[in-house]
């Protein structure tokens, strides 16, 4: 991963495949968001995630080296980007404990509650694949809940 993108216009997903070929989105990025792979971009190693623009999209693009020079030249740029990475951290780490502890009806309905214009631009297939569930139980659980 040669850049990190900061998304001014669009949407993006960030996911991996697994063996079978099965997608297994870790994140989606919309307007105001930062995307990368993480660990390709700081350790400067090949990627195992792929980034997918989901609609015409804008990004800003910095390459590792002029991040280190700027973390080199302005402490504050390095501060920043130390607390925007604790922010993910934590995210993160909500998002891994909700897909440990709740439902896939509870997951499905913090999703779309919590980011309803990013929940809109998705296929079934996207936001099941986010959610570590199939299409079809997507569907269904969408059924049972319009039919409350």
């Amino acid at each position: 991963c040669k850049f990190e993108g900061f998304v001014t216009k669009g949407c993006f997903r960030v996911f991996t495949l697994d063996e079978d070929g099965k997608e297994h989105v870790l994140y989606f990025a919309t307007k105001d968001w930062w995307i990368t792979d993480i660990d390709s971009f700081t350790n400067q190693k090949p990627s195992f995630l792929t980034i997918q623009a989901l609609e015409d999209s804008e990004v800003l693009l910095i390459n590792h080296a002029d991040k280190e020079h700027l973390y080199e030249q302005i402490p504050q740029v390095e501060k920043l980007f130390r607390v925007m990475t604790q922010k993910t951290l934590v995210s993160l780490q909500r998002r891994m404990i909700a897909n440990l502890s709740q439902t896939a009806d509870d997951r499905y309905l913090n999703f779309i509650e919590k980011y309803p214009e990013i929940a809109q631009k998705l296929t079934n297939l996207q936001l099941a694949s986010y959610l570590g569930i199939s299409h079809e139980f997507l569907s269904k659980i969408r059924s049972k809940i319009a039919s409350k």
